[in-house]
C-alpha cells in the first residue's frame, strides 16, 4: 500500500474519532441502526442516561430499557418502517439510571445509497416528560372548567356579545350562542364557514375583514375591526370585532375574538362626526374628548370636555403635564409609544387609564392623527380620546372564560366519565350520553357494562381494575355500542387525581373515538398481505413480448374486456402466461387501484381450499385458533383471479357458483353473509367440457366463468415471437448473472425456432437461462439436447396431444423415480411448477406412484 493510502485511512480514522467523540458529548440522545434494524451505537448521552454499557443495550436489549406496556408498540412500528423504509416516530417510556420511567419522542430516519438501498438508519430522542406531566394537569381541570363555560355562555348573552374561535384553514371551529343570535345564523344549521360568515358582510367590510385576518395569521397580531353586516331580520347592523392570536411554538394556530352589535353606538358616532365637521369652529364646546399637540408632542390644547372630565386646569394640562392624568402603571408604557409615533410620524393608538374629577379611573383609547404641510412637514397632531371602560371590562372577563373554554374544548368530541375513588360512576358529558342514547340513570348501573362490546369486556375490566389497585393512569382500546347499535372502536384513558395527601379523589376518564384509524390499519393489513402474496411470486416475464397476429388478437380481446366488470375466462397451455394476461386486465380496469389477489386452485389442499377463498371463523376446525380473512374479503373493490379453477372440489364450485350468481358468501364455520364487490378472472389449461361430461365440473359454473373467454395460443403456434423472447430472455438473464452477450447464433436461433415448446414460454425461459449459466463465452449458444424432441405440428388433434403429452410426463417421472418438486424432479424437468403438474397429472389419471423407485 503506498505511504498515501496510509495516510488517507489514519486521517479518515481521525475524522470519525473526532466525530465520534463530538457526538459523544452532545447532550441530545443519539443512535444508528443497521439496515435490518439492529442498533449498533449509542452516544454517551444515551449510555449515560441508561446506566449501560453499548453491549448492554446493541442489538434488540434496548427493549429491556422500555416501559413494559411500550415494548410491543415500539417493536411492531420499528420492524414497519424498516419493512417501508419511511421514517419511524414513536413516543415510549424510558427507565433511567434511577430506575424512574420517563417519557421519550424517538425518530429515526434512513440514509439510502446512490441506488436507494437503505445504508443506515440515523435516529434521536427527545425528552417529552416535562410536556406529559402539563397535559395530565390540563386533563385534571376539565370538570371545573365545564362547570365554568356555563357562566361564559350567560355571561355573553347577558352583554349581547358574542365570542369565537378561527383555525388558519378558514374553519370556525367555535361559535358561542350570542354569536348565532348577532349575526342571524342557524343554530340547528351550524358554525358557518369563513366564507358564509362573510357572505352579509358588506363589501367594503369584506375585504378589510379579510385582509385584517390574513395580518393576523402573517403576523400574529390583534385585530380591530368594525364593519356593516346585513342581517336577515333587524336590517343593515354595525358590528365590531376584535381578536387575538394565540401562539404556539411561535406559530398562529387560531385567533379567538369577540364580537359586539355597536349599531346603535355607531349611529351616535356617525351622528356626533357629522356634527363635528359642521362646527369645526365650535369643537370647544362638544362633549368629545379633543386636544391638539405641537410638532414636538408638546400638547397645546385640550377641549372643554376633557377639562370638566379630568377637573383641572389646561395649564396643568399642557407640554407633558397631562402625564398627571394618567395612571402611574399606564404612564410608563404609554409615553414610549407616544415617542415613537413622533419619531417615525406615524399615527399614535394607545389605551390608558384616565383618572376623573372624582379620582376614579376609567379606561380610554387615544388616538394621533399628524396633520402636514406642502412639504411633507408635520405641523399639528390631532387627536381624539374614548372611554372604552365597558368593554375592557367584558373583554378581561372574556379573555380569562376563553382560556378555560379552550382547555374544555380540547376534550371534544371525547367522551368524559368521572368516577368516584371506588370506581362508581358520578359524571357522563352530554357528547358521551348522546352517542351512547341514554341518562347517566342508566349508566350508573352495573348494567353499563352491556355497552362495551363482549369480546373487550374482560381486558377493559382488567386494566380498570389495575388502575384502582394500583392508583396509576391506564389506557386501552375497545368498542363501544353507538345507540343505533352499532359498535365504534375507541381509545380508553383513565388519569387520577389526588388530594394534597396523595389519595385519590375522582377518575377522569376519556374516550376517544378511532374508527377511522382502525379501520386504515385493517386496509393496510389487507393490502399488506396481498403485497407480500405478491412480492412473493416471480413473474413469467415483466412484459408481453411478441407481435404474431395470434398474440395481437388476445391482447385486443384483453383490451377490450378490461375497463368492464365482465368475468373472464383464461384458457391455454400451461406457460403461455395467463396470469399476465390476467393482472394486464386488472392494471387496465376500473379496479386497478385496488388489490389483485392470484389463487393458484391447484396448489392448495381440497381440505382447506374453502378456507383459503372465503376465510374461516376461530374454532372453526383443528388450528383455527383465530379468524382468517380469504382471499375474496382481501380482494374487495379489486380483482381475484383463480388459477387452475377445473381443480376446485365439487364443493367449492358450488360456494363459487353462489359468489358469481349472488355476490355473497360465508366464512367457514360462520353464520354471518359477507357481500363480495371482486372481479373474478379465472384460468386453466383442462377442457372444461370434457371435465364436465365426465363429471368433474359443474357446467353452470362453467357458463358464468366463461362470460368472455380468451384463448391464449401456444408458443408453436406463433414462432414469429421466439427471436424477440429470445432477445428478451438473454438480455435479462445475462444482466442477472452479470454477463455480456454480443451474439445470439444464429444455428441457435433457427433451433429454437423449429422446436415445439410443449412447455411454451416458460420452458423457452429455462432453457434459456440454463444456457447462459453454463456459456462462458461472450456468444449465446444452447445444447442440441435440450429440445432433442421432434416438432408437434400444430395441427395436431387434440387426442394426440393428450397422447404426447402423457409420454413425456411419465418419461420425467420414470428419470426423476416419481419425484414431482425439486431441482432433479420431474416438474423442473418439463419446465413447469410442481402445482401444475400435479394438475397435469390428475386429469390424465397418471398414477404417479408405479414410478417410485424405479
Amino acid at each position: 500500500m503506498k505511504a498515501s493510502e496510509f495516510l488517507q485511512n489514519d486521517q479518515s480514522t481521525a475524522s470519525e474519532n473526532a466525530l465520534r467523540r463530538a457526538v459523544d458529548t452532545t447532550p441530545a440522545f443519539i443512535h444508528t441502526a443497521r439496515p435490518d434494524g439492529y442498533i449498533d451505537y449509542f452516544n454517551r448521552g444515551w449510555l449515560d442516561f441508561f446506566g449501560k454499557s453499548l453491549d448492554d443495550v446493541c442489538g434488540w436489549r434496548w427493549t429491556e430499557t422500555v416501559h413494559p406496556d411500550d415494548v410491543a408498540a415500539i417493536v411492531q412500528k420499528w420492524h414497519a418502517a424498516l419493512a417501508s423504509g419511511e421514517p419511524f416516530e414513536i413516543e415510549t417510556r424510558v427507565r433511567r439510571a434511577d430506575g424512574s420511567y420517563r417519557a421519550l419522542l424517538h425518530r429515526k430516519l434512513p440514509l439510502r445509497d446512490e441506488h436507494g438501498n437503505i445504508v443506515k438508519w440515523f435516529g434521536s430522542s427527545i425528552d417529552i416528560e416535562d410536556r406529559k406531566c402539563a397535559e395530565r394537569k390540563i386533563a385534571e381541570k376539565t370538570s371545573e372548567l365545564e362547570q365554568r363555560e356555563f357562566y361564559l355562555r350567560e355571561g355573553e348573552r347577558l352583554a349581547h356579545m358574542g365570542s369565537w374561535s378561527l383555525r388558519p384553514d378558514g374553519i370556525f371551529d367555535y361559535w358561542s350562542p350570542e354569536t348565532f343570535v348577532i349575526f342571524g345564523f342557524d343554530p340547528s344549521q351550524g358554525i358557518p364557514t369563513l366564507t358564509q360568515w362573510l357572505a352579509p358582510v358588506q363589501p367594503d367590510g369584506r375585504d378589510l375583514l379579510t385582509r385584517t385576518i390574513d395580518k393576523m395569521f402573517r403576523e400574529g397580531v390583534r385585530g380591530d375591526v368594525r364593519y356593516w353586516v346585513d342581517h336577515p331580520r333587524k336590517g343593515k347592523r354595525m358590528m365590531h370585532s376584535t381578536g387575538e392570536p394565540v401562539l404556539e411554538n411561535g406559530k398562529v394556530t387560531r385567533l379567538i375574538g369577540n364580537t359586539l352589535d355597536i349599531t346603535e353606538r355607531e349611529r351616535a358616532e356617525e351622528e356626533l362626526r357629522a356634527s363635528e365637521r359642521k362646527y369645526r369652529n365650535l369643537v370647544d364646546t362638544t362633549p368629545a374628548f379633543v386636544h391638539t399637540a405641537l410638532p414636538n408632542g408638546e400638547v397645546d390644547f385640550y377641549n372643554r370636555g376633557w377639562l370638566e372630565y379630568v377637573g383641572l386646569p389646561l395649564t396643568d394640562l399642557l407640554g407633558w403635564g397631562w402625564t398627571c392624568m394618567i395612571h402611574p402603571e399606564d404612564v410608563k408604557a404609554i409615553v414610549p409609544i407616544w415617542r415613537a409615533a413622533l419619531g417615525a410620524g406615524e399615527p399614535f393608538v394607545a389605551e390608558s387609564r384616565v383618572r376623573r374629577a372624582d379620582g376614579q379611573y376609567r379606561w380610554f383609547l387615544h388616538r394621533e392623527e399628524p396633520l402636514r404641510n406642502e412639504a411633507g412637514e408635520i405641523v399639528k397632531w390631532y387627536g381624539s380620546s374614548i372611554e372604552i371602560e365597558e368593554r375592557k371590562i367584558a373583554e378581561e372577563k372574556i379573555r380569562e372564560q376563553e382560556a378555560e373554554l379552550r382547555q374544555i374544548l380540547d376534550l371534544t368530541p371525547h367522551h368524559l366519565y368521572v368516577f368516584g375513588p371506588d370506581g362508581g360512576l358520578l359524571y357522563v358529558n352530554q357528547f358521551g350520553l348522546a352517542y351512547l342514547g341514554a341518562d347517566l340513570a342508566e349508566l350508573v348501573a352495573p348494567s353499563r357494562i352491556n355497552f362495551i362490546h363482549p369480546d373487550d369486556r374482560q381486558g377493559y375490566l382488567a386494566e380498570r381494575e389495575k388502575g384502582l389497585l394500583t392508583g396509576k393512569s391506564y389506557e386501552f382500546e375497545l368498542r363501544i355500542r353507538r345507540h343505533d347499535g352499532t359498535y365504534r372502536w375507541f381509545l380508553g384513558r383513565g388519569n387520577p387525581l389526588k388530594d394534597e395527601q396523595g389519595r385519590i379523589t375522582r377518575w377522569y376518564n376519556t374516550a376517544t373515538d378511532i374508527e377511522d384509524r382502525k379501520r386504515a390499519e385493517e386496509e393496510i393489513r389487507k393490502e399488506n398481505v396481498a403485497l407480500r402474496e405478491e412480492l412473493g411470486k416471480t413473474s413469467m416475464f415483466e412484459e408481453v413480448i411478441g407481435t404474431s397476429s395470434a398474440l395481437q388478437m388476445v391482447l385486443a380481446r384483453a383490451a377490450k374486456v378490461a375497463p368492464t366488470d365482465s368475468t373472464v375466462l383464461i384458457m391455454g397451455e400451461t406457460g403461455t402466461g395467463k396470469e399476465l394476461i390476467a393482472r394486464a386486465i386488472h392494471k387496465r380496469s376500473k379496479r386497478s387501484e385496488r388489490s389483485f389477489i392470484s389463487v393458484n386452485c391447484a396448489a392448495v389442499p381440497s381440505s382447506l381450499i374453502m378456507s383459503e377463498l372465503f376465510g374461516h371463523e376461530k374454532g372453526a376446525f383443528t388450528g383455527a385458533v383465530q379468524r382468517r380473512l380469504g382471499r375474496f374479503e382481501l380482494a374487495e373493490g379489486g380483482t381475484i383471479f383463480l388459477d387452475e379453477v377445473g381443480d376446485l372440489p365439487m364443493e367449492t364450485q358450488i360456494a363459487l357458483l353462489r359468489v358469481l350468481q349472488e355476490r355473497e358468501f360465508e366464512r367457514v364455520g360462520g353464520t354471518e353473509v359477507l357481500r363480495a364487490d371482486v372481479r373474478v378472472i379465472s384460468a386453466t389449461n383442462r377442457d372444461l367440457q370434457t371435465a364436465i361430461a365426465e363429471g368433474g365440473f359443474r357446467s353452470d359454473l362453467y357458463y358464468r366463468l366463461n362470460v368472455f373467454p380468451i384463448k391464449l395460443p401456444p408458443l408453436r403456434e406463433r414462432k414469429e415471437d421466439v427471436p424477440l423472447l429470445v432477445n428478451y430472455f438473454v438480455d435479462r438473464y445475462a444482466k442477472r448473472a452479470g454477463k455480456k452477450i454480443k451474439h445470439i447464433q444464429k444455428k441457435a436461433l433457427d433451433v429454437l425456432q423449429e422446436y415445439s415448446w410443449p412447455g411454451n414460454i416458460r420452458e423457452l425461459q429455462n432453457v434459456i437461462e440454463r444456457s447462459l449459466i453454463i456459456g462462458e463465452a461472450n456468444e449465446f449458444s444452447i445444447d442440441k439436447s435440450w429440445v432433442a424432441n421432434e416438432p408437434q405440428p400444430s395441427g395436431a388433434a387434440p387426442a394426440d396431444q393428450k397422447t404426447n403429452e402423457r409420454k413425456r410426463i411419465e418419461v420425467a417421472l420414470a428419470q426423476s423415480n416419481g419425484k414431482i418438486a425439486g431441482g432433479s424432479g420431474a416438474a423442473a424437468k418439463l419446465g413447469m411448477p410442481p402445482s401444475t403438474l400435479e394438475s397435469r397429472i390428475r386429469s390424465l389419471k397418471i398414477n404417479k406412484f408405479q414410478f417410485k423407485g424405479v
